[in-house]
């Protein structure tokens, strides 16, 4: 066990206590379930950090990093669902959520046949996970209709068409093992 897994770790270990205190009956609790999402985010960043810097990288952290990341980000997504229940929040989270299924069962499967290489994370995922946490931690702290509110609404739209995009891109690299026999030069 290194720093790097220990830090992914305790994303995961924060999800139940962002939950409890995002419905606790007192004032605060959105500002602060905002920022433990906050920090968890900055763990995200950090234990990749370390792990490349300090050569601690492991096959449990590689495996756990995008787990906890994916588990935070639909638990908070799913939170807000709930807590909005508006239908222009649920459209760009499901579509977020969505995409994190596809994106992880073509993984899966790409590493099963031996070509994870060709799905590997782009840097239009990096700005996606980016805009993401900058409009959660925005929904989580300001109560709908509030002008940051908004602004974060916005964000979570830049993020679900990011989102979109990286699909395509990830299908596209994957094309070729998802349909043998295709015609060469076809795209999707």
């Amino acid at each position: 066990m290194n720093l790097p897994n220990i830090l992914t770790l305790s994303r995961i270990i924060m999800i139940p206590v962002f939950v409890v205190i995002f419905y606790l009956p007192v004032e605060w609790s959105y500002l602060v379930s905002a920022a433990i999402f906050g920090l968890a985010a900055a763990t995200d960043w950090l234990d990749g950090y370390l792990a490349r810097k300090l050569d601690q990288s492991t096959p449990f952290g590689a495996f756990l990093d995008p787990v906890a990341d994916k588990l935070m980000v639909a638990v908070a997504l799913a939170v807000l669902i709930e807590e909005h229940s508006a239908i222009l929040l649920t459209i760009p989270a499901t579509v977020i959520i969505g995409r994190e299924i596809v994106i992880s069962a073509l993984r899966e499967w790409m590493a099963e046949i031996g070509s994870r290489g060709s799905v590997a994370v782009s840097y239009i995922g990096k700005i996606k996970t980016t805009a993401q946490m900058a409009a959660i931690v925005g929904l989580l702290a300001f109560p709908p209709g509030v002008f940051w509110s908004n602004v974060a609404l916005v964000l979570l739209y830049i993020a679900a068409t990011l989102t979109l995009w990286s699909m395509g891109l990830y299908l596209k690299a994957a094309w070729a093992d998802l349909f043998p026999g295709e015609t060469e030069g076809r795209t999707p």
